[in-house]
């Protein structure tokens, strides 16, 4: 990252998730401030306890100004905003971004919309959002939130 100034803020959430780690949350990789895997488990009382869960973080030159590009890889949770490819339908990773959001910050909301699913599903249209997001990012989707009781 070229940037001085957001090595330094990636450098300090870095530090603060190992030190003080949310329940749930847990550093899988973070040899870069390009790439991150962020693994999150399963809140006890929920349909996904037990279950664990992996998060890339992909930073630019531009954060924490920009979102970074999170997405579900590996074992991708079956949900209603979250697409098989990874894609998670979430405001704050890109109209409601705010540079006051963390890395924690953010796994801590995902971990919450697991949490409050009630029924394992996919989005209605996941057979054909992936078919057109092949080799994209999350960023270059223009997203409609419009349901948040899940």
């Amino acid at each position: 990252m070229s940037n001085p100034k957001y090595a330094k803020r990636l450098q300090k959430e870095l530090l603060d998730l190992r030190n003080s780690p949310p329940t749930g949350i847990l550093i899988d990789e973070a040899e870069t401030f390009d790439r991150w895997v962020i693994g999150i488990e399963g809140m006890s009382g929920t349909i996904y306890q037990g279950e664990r869960f992996k998060l890339q973080f992909r930073f630019n030159s531009s954060y924490p100004l920009d979102p970074p590009e999170v997405i579900f890889i590996g074992n991708v949770p079956v949900h209603p905003h979250i697409y098989s490819n990874g894609h998670i339908c979430l405001s704050i990773l890109y109209d409601n971004w705010s540079p006051a959001l963390t890395v924690s910050s953010i796994c801590l909301s995902i971990l919450s919309m697991l949490s409050s699913c009630t029924e394992k599903t996919r989005p209605a249209d996941d057979s054909f959002y992936i078919a057109r997001a092949v080799g994209k990012s999350p960023k270059d989707t223009r997203w409609m939130f419009h349901d948040d009781k899940v």
